[in-house]
């Protein structure tokens, strides 16, 4: 795998069974979103993925895990693959690993802090932001609220408290 930035997909939640699949947390959409790479990285570790099967708690093996000892040595790692190996985006689509470490500033252009992570729990993407002090708060990242304005997010302050 390439030095270039890297995107987790996925983390190995443990072993399956002992042929040396391994259960697997889905950070993605689908799990197709994970189905369409052969290559990826576990832990730093190039690896094949030669099947993944299931919907809620999806099930992977590896071409080079071959036993239970080597799913379970793989247990808490996470799944990335070369940014670049990502579909391309639509107009006005994007991905939560490119709006991490945006500056956001209010409507006037002053700084408020710098996206520290998204989050979404069912009702929408929302944006941890970490102000100047070390402080950190949530704001919905959504139209008025929220916007993304090239390398940067402009927020309104209100929400932001």
């Amino acid at each position: 795998m390439s030095d270039e930035s890297q995107v987790t997909l996925a983390a190995v939640a443990g072993a399956h069974g002992v042929g040396g699949e391994v259960r697997i947390k889905l950070f993605a959409q689908s799990v197709d979103s994970l189905k369409r790479h052969k290559q990826v990285s576990v832990g730093g570790r190039p690896l094949t993925l030669k099947s993944i099967r299931g919907g809620g708690q999806p099930v992977a093996r590896f071409a080079e895990i071959t036993d239970r000892n080597g799913a379970e040595a793989l247990r808490g790692q996470l799944v990335t693959i070369p940014r670049s190996a990502l579909p391309a985006l639509e107009e006005g689509e994007y991905y939560h690993a490119d709006l991490i470490g945006l500056p956001c500033v209010d409507q006037e252009g002053q700084p408020l802090g710098t996206v520290f992570a998204v989050e979404n729990f069912g009702a929408g993407d929302l944006i941890e932001i970490e102000k100047p002090d070390g402080k950190r708060g949530l704001v919905p990242f959504r139209p008025g609220i929220a916007d993304l304005d090239g390398e940067r997010v402009v927020v309104d302050p209100a929400f932001l408290a």
